[in-house]
């Protein structure tokens, strides 16, 4: 929430009539501008943990399952997927706005534990992308023997 304060135009109180410009620009380098009638995909998820593994539901609508890219190294999780223009124009016919996305999106994260690659499994059913993600069997420390 918020920080709501009075102005007092008649205080004497020193105000740096400049402060706000450092609020204006903050983070603008920061995030990509996004241009005005040009849609935006996001993948969106959902990341669950248990004693034995990951589950993760990653909303990819409008994306078909060829397209989607999922690769693990150790701990970190990489989703891609791409979405391309399909031509169904009929004759006569010619598009007025669109508002579907094309292009590529990725995302990556990383768990507290190792994942095991080999049992790892991904399902894409109604737009919508479920990993299974076993974690891997902690390497049990070995006692050495002092000779």
């Amino acid at each position: 929430m918020a920080n709501i304060t009075r102005h007092d135009p008649f205080s004497l109180a020193r105000t740096d009539p400049f402060g706000d410009i450092d609020d204006l620009f903050k983070g603008f380098f920061m995030r990509p501008v996004l241009m005005e009638g040009q849609p935006q995909m996001q993948i969106k998820m959902d990341v669950k943990e248990d004693d034995n593994a990951y589950t993760v539901h990653a909303d990819i609508p409008g994306v078909k399952k060829e397209d989607i890219h999922v690769s693990i190294d150790g701990n970190q999780v990489s989703i891609s997927a791409e979405t391309k223009i399909e031509k169904e124009e009929k004759k006569g016919e010619k598009v007025l706005r669109s508002e579907r996305y094309v292009g590529k999106v990725a995302r990556s994260f990383t768990l507290a534990h190792e994942i095991d690659e080999a049992k790892s499994q991904a399902k894409y059913s109604d737009g919508v992308l479920e990993l299974t993600l076993p974690k891997k069997a902690a390497s049990s420390a070995k006692k050495l023997a002092i000779q």
